[in-house]
Formats: structure tokens, sequence, C-alpha cells
């Protein structure tokens, strides 16, 4: 389950909140992803994307300023209280594997994947004209597929998702890569903080080791965790995949990857060494965000959420182009006291429910109808990742639904008429 960090002071809108018994609700409404600018109706373009090509390199030692091309012709490589993120789980702390360099025997090659099929909108302005329900992978479809590996994104770009969504963390060396928690223990085969391994250390590791059916359990039998092992060659992957592709991806090479996905992004919060949010890195990580996604020319094609406003502030002064979702104290305070959003706040995003207080109202949706926001939902409960609770959100309505399965969210709502 995503964490909701501490809750800022607040200042003009706290009596309000008191006075309305709703403080309970104060940072659980908090930005999930999005992008871009650009408004009107979709513009007409080609079917399909061409698959990039990965290659049978051991991980560089600095972040690639190219898409990646795939070991065995991996995925669109060839081509993240999010969700329901259980906290991390303890574990007993093992050596981190190095992946060996590369030999004079070439590897062998498997056939390149198909090309992936073209989203109907690539703008994140685009998107919000479409005027139907939205699919966005969670991490990929953590529910599905490995979290955040490019396995996953091309996994639910195939499906036909119309946006992917991710979490961002920081190495030691500065490089923004595609993590949800802290620390690598839930998912890979290490422990430890993401923010004090280097680039090389991090992609080292078997980022699908702790995946299975029943993710996030580390208790099940070693057979149950199906992907593991693919990182570090000890298991053959699946057709048209490679060992990168169950890596710890960078934010680069994702957004290489999938030039024409609008990409929902979220600055994650990681903690110094006094446990508390480390406002300093943050920003940091703010500004390495805003620099890379001018660079990449996806400003408008991606959506940039996080819990802390400070994250949100930050970035703002420096991409101003950029589409964002209010921060934890920014939302609350113009749901519940009226407080105007920034102009480039266009989308919420919430969770269902919060401590057994339902979050979307019909006072709430009908606010940001009014207003011309749309609503995007992170199931926060496990029994909440399942296609008919998907479709009873669109009922209410909601305009996107973030979705740890979203094969199945794509599947359903083309079924019932809602997509095409």
């Amino acid at each position: 389950m995503r964490r909701l960090p501490k809750s800022l002071a607040l200042s003009a809108f706290v009596s309000t909140l008191l006075a309305l018994g709703l403080l309970g609700l104060l940072g659980v409404l908090l930005a999930g992803c999005g992008d871009g600018d650009g408004s009107g109706p979709s513009v007409e373009q080609d079917t399909t994307s061409p698959a990039p090509a990965t290659t049978t390199t051991a991980p560089p030692t600095e972040a690639p300023t190219e898409a990646p091309t795939p070991t065995q012709a991996a995925t669109p490589m060839a081509a993240e209280e999010n969700g329901a993120e259980p906290e991390p789980v303890e574990q007993t702390p093992v050596v981190t594997p190095t992946v060996p360099p590369p030999t004079s025997t070439p590897m062998p090659t498997v056939a390149a994947l198909p090309p992936v099929p073209t989203p109907a909108a690539s703008t994140v302005r685009e998107l919000l004209a479409l005027g139907r329900p939205l699919v966005i992978g969670h991490a990929g479809g953590d529910r599905s597929w490995p979290h955040s590996t490019m396995y996953a994104f091309s996994q639910a770009a195939y499906a036909g998702v119309d946006v992917l969504e991710m979490d961002l963390q920081m190495t030691a060396d500065r490089v923004l890569v595609v993590h949800h928690d802290d620390t690598v223990d839930r998912t890979t085969n290490a422990t430890g903080r993401v923010r004090d391994m280097t680039y090389e250390e991090l992609q080292a590791l078997d980022n699908a080791y702790w995946w299975s059916e029943e993710w996030p359990s580390h208790d099940l039998a070693p057979d149950a965790y199906s992907y593991r092992g693919i990182r570090t060659g000890d298991v053959a992957p699946p057709e048209g995949y490679g060992p990168d592709d169950f890596r710890v991806e960078t934010f680069r090479a994702v957004a290489l990857a999938f030039p024409e996905h609008v990409l929902d992004v979220e600055i994650k919060t990681p903690a110094g060494d006094d446990g508390e949010d480390d406002i300093d890195f943050i920003l940091e990580m703010a500004a390495v965000l805003a620099a890379e996604i001018e660079e990449l020319g996806r400003t408008d094609s991606v959506v940039v959420v996080s819990f802390r406003d400070e994250a949100l502030v930050g970035f703002r002064e420096l991409a101003p182009e950029v589409v964002t979702s209010p921060g934890q104290d920014s939302l609350p305070a113009w749901a519940f006291a009226s407080v105007p959003l920034h102009p480039n706040d266009l989308i919420l995003q919430v969770p269902p429910t919060f401590s057994g207080l339902d979050v979307l109202t019909p006072d709430l949706l009908g606010k940001a109808a009014d207003e011309g926001l749309a609503v995007w939902v992170w199931p926060n409960e496990d029994w909440q990742e399942d296609p008919d609770y998907y479709a009873e959100l669109i009922d209410l309505p909601v305009d996107g639904v973030i979705a740890g399965r979203p094969a199945e969210a794509v599947e359903r709502f083309r079924a019932d008429g809602d997509i095409p």
C-alpha cells in the first residue's frame, strides 16, 4: 500500500477542517500521476509504434542517454499507498548480486516483439479530451506482472492502456529510477536504501525476485515466484524479452521506450537518516526530473504528482508547462475550504476510501466536474483490484482508474462499451 507521509503543518484551513470533522482526511487526497499540455480533440496517429531493441551488455555505470536495446530483444525496451501496496516486509539481508560482464560468446537472439499499439492520445490534454474512461497501468500493472519492470510496462502497453503510471526514486549518483519504496527490500534479492546505491549497483538486482500471484507476499514456496532468476540469467525469460526487462529501470529508459504514451509520474518522498522526509533530497529529485522531461521533449505528455507540496512547488518553477496533480495539503484545502488549486493541477488522483471514510463523495466528484478537473482513482485495498470494482468506479463516474490489473480493466471496459 502506498505510504502516506506525515502531514505538513496546516495553516488557514485547519479550523475549517476541524469544524467539518474532516481533518482525518487531510493528506489522503493525493495526486497520482499525469502529463502535459494541449487542448482539443485527439489527433489522428499511426496505429502502432515501433518496438525498441535491447543489448546484452552489463549495466552501464552512467545513466543512458538513449533508449536501451533489449538483451534478447527485450520488451518495448525492445520497444508506482498507490494501488494496494502493503508496507515493506523485513527480510534477511542478502548479498547484492552482480551481473557478469559480457563475454566473447554471443548471446542467442530471440525474435523481436511486435510494435506496441499507439494509444488514442499522446499528450495529456488530448487524453483528457477523449471524453471516455481511461485505463492507467499502476507500476505497469503490479498485480499482473512484476512491479515497475520494463516487462510490466510493455505488457500493459500491449494490453491497450492509455497511461503508464510510475514512481520515482533517485540513486546515490543522482539517476532517477522507477521504483516505489525507499528500499529495495520488497521487490529484489537484496536490501538497502535506493538513495545509498549507485545506478550500476541497483540495476544488477533482480527486480522480479518477490513477485507472485499473491504479491507482495514473501512467505510462499520458491516456485511461486515465477519470474525469479530471469534477471540473473538462471531462468529463461518469456519469448521476446531478456534479463534487462526484469531490472530496476531508469525513468529515461521508460520514457524513451514508450514515446507515444502519457506517463503519470510520482516524485516519491524518501526519508533521511532521521526517518523524516528529506525535503532537500526531494527537491533535488524534482529538479532532475524537470530537466529530464525537458530534454526528452515530454513536457506535454507527462503528469507529475507528489505527496509533498514542496516537491510540486519546486517542480513547477522549473517546468511550468507540465500538468500536475495537487499534493496532500493543497487537495484537501481545495476540497474542504475552496482554496484554489494551482492552474497546472488538472487531474485529481485519490483513493476510493481512507480510514473507513468514503473519499469519492458526490460533493467531491461534483465539485471536480464543475471546475473541469479529471478524477483518477488508485485502489488502496486488495479487494478493489478487480474488474468489477473498476467498472463500479467508472459508473460513479470517475475519469480514470489506476489499475493493478490493467489488461483486465481494458477487457472489462471494452465489454461494457465504455472504451473502443
